[in-house]
């Protein structure tokens, strides 16, 4: 079984493909309903930043284990603007563009892990991972 897959980002059409690849994938381990619908929105949440600010990017989607856990990765990567204040960027309401501001700081705490990597003038990439919670 593929345990890594890359979507190709440049339109809704591919936003929803990465979020039901990453939602097709996260499923093969054990996480709730509810998990699945948080990865699944944040992966939109981030693929939609993709196509509004860089035009296209890759949503790479990963399973992984750590110390016995398996969990997520989603690595979405632009050569867009890049972003100039992550700081503010993650902040409720903020947006450089036509949004709600909401994008990003949602993605963030949908998942329990949430890291931006950007440049201006060579693009961003966004780390989101979510782990398995035990359900005993």
């Amino acid at each position: 079984m593929v345990d890594e897959i890359v979507v190709p980002i440049a339109n809704d059409h591919d936003i929803v493909m990465a979020r039901q690849r990453g939602r097709e994938l996260a499923g093969r381990l054990n996480f709730s309903v509810t998990d699945l619908t948080l990865i699944a929105t944040a992966i939109s949440e981030i693929a939609r930043n993709i196509t509004a600010y860089a035009g296209t990017g890759e949503v790479r989607l990963e399973l992984v284990n750590s110390a016995g856990r398996g969990g997520i990765v989603v690595i979405a990567t632009d050569r867009g603007p890049g972003i100039p204040d992550i700081d503010r960027a993650v902040q409720d309401g903020y947006s450089s563009g036509q949004g709600l501001g909401l994008g990003l700081p949602g993605a963030r705490r949908l998942m329990d892990e949430f890291e931006i990597r950007s440049t201006i003038g060579v693009g961003t990439t966004v780390i989101m991972k979510k782990w398995v919670r035990d359900r005993g």
